[in-house]
């Protein structure tokens, strides 16, 4: 994997999530190590994206910092169907897209969530399978992955923020449920009520104990809460990995080396990483880089949008404050107070305070649910 340099700082013993599925090797002795490594090894599935972009992308920084894009991919493919519901077959969008800026010295992190129906131009790729997919303007952002695959989402991320996305994370609906149950689920709250038939989310107010099953359903939760926006389910997903986090730091997995071999199976058979990060080796390394970077030095953000004028559907960048927090990650630095404090509300923690109202805004009418 590329080399990041690291600048000494505080070292924060917290267990991030990606540490639960890799340092598995660690407790493991003897002949066993090496059986655990290629088994290990061996779940990991990865895609060349390096040679099908090119050299004709955003330079890699020379300052420690690098960037990584997180898909979780709405594929309904074998196991994902049953879960997922909704239409099947083949193809598959990047329902939730997340681009990680880790600072220099890899002591904070920022993480930039864009909503997949945001309105981009799609530059000229090339899939998975040497074929050419032409550029499109004013296509919606998740687009790229369904026509292109990981390659062409990673170039149109880097064209959108004019940063190099130094590696690639992927999930899929049936992986992520098997990681929340991995590490024993995750705690939620909620101030109002939750009722998605879509999803098939049901909860009172109050605080959940979820399941894999109702985590994805949780994160994937947008007509039953709010006003049915993608913006909305957004900020259920930054509750979602926050709560994840906070799992995976409590639960005690280097005094029990028989779950941290289980949940680093678990996480290596659900992810698909770019050439570079496939293997084991690379993956340690990577969490050893990041395991300086507690919950207070991380920050999370919705990219900032408004209503596309020609599709009240649709969102476009909002300008210039989308570009503030590309320059700020582009810089190294952090995400301008102006963007923080103009985040969306998460409509499971904000108490109605008068009647109902119809939603309105952007409601993603693509959606694949029934």
């Amino acid at each position: 994997m590329a080399v990041h340099k690291r600048v000494p700082g505080r070292r924060r013993k917290v267990l991030r999530v990606a540490a639960c599925a890799f340092v598995a090797l660690v407790v493991v002795g003897g002949g066993a190590a090496g059986w655990a490594y290629l088994k290990l090894d061996g779940n990991l599935r990865s895609v060349d994206i390096d040679s099908r972009l090119g050299d004709a992308r955003p330079p890699a920084a020379t300052d420690g910092s690098f960037n990584i894009l997180v898909l979780g991919s709405d594929s309904r493919v074998g196991e994902n169907g049953d879960l997922a519901g909704g239409s099947t077959g083949d193809s598959a969008r990047s329902d939730t897209a997340m681009v990680v800026h880790i600072s220099q010295d890899h002591s904070r992190a920022s993480i930039v969530s864009i909503p997949r129906d945001t309105l981009v131009d799609r530059p000229q790729c090339t899939d998975g399978a040497g074929k050419a997919v032409p550029a499109a303007e004013r296509a919606m952002y998740n687009s790229a992955f369904e026509t292109g695959g990981a390659a062409c989402a990673v170039k149109t991320t880097e064209q959108l923020t004019g940063l190099r996305m130094d590696h690639y994370l992927q999930v899929d609906f049936a992986g992520f449920a098997r990681v929340v149950d991995s590490i024993g689920g995750a705690t939620v709250s909620t101030a109002v009520a939750i009722q998605d038939k879509d999803s098939g989310l049901d909860l009172p107010a109050g605080q959940h104990h979820l399941d894999g099953q109702q985590a994805l359903a949780f994160v994937r939760t947008r007509h039953g809460v709010g006003d049915g926006s993608d913006l909305g389910r957004i900020e259920l997903q930054k509750q979602m990995v926050k709560s994840l986090l906070q799992q995976a730091g409590g639960i005690g997995l280097f005094s029990d080396p028989v779950k941290l071999w289980s949940i680093g199976d678990t996480m290596t058979k659900s992810i698909t990483a770019d050439s570079a990060l496939g293997s084991v080796n690379s993956l340690v390394g990577l969490v050893q880089e990041l395991k300086g970077i507690g919950p207070d030095r991380l920050t999370m953000v919705t990219l900032p949008v408004m209503t596309a004028p020609t599709d009240s559907n649709r969102v476009v960048e909002q300008q210039p404050q989308a570009g503030s927090v590309w320059a700020a990650l582009r810089a190294d630095q952090s995400v301008p107070r102006a963007v923080l404090s103009a985040q969306p509300q998460n409509p499971v923690q904000a108490v109605p305070t008068g009647p109902a109202q119809a939603p309105t805004g952007p409601t993603g009418v693509h959606e694949r649910l029934p």
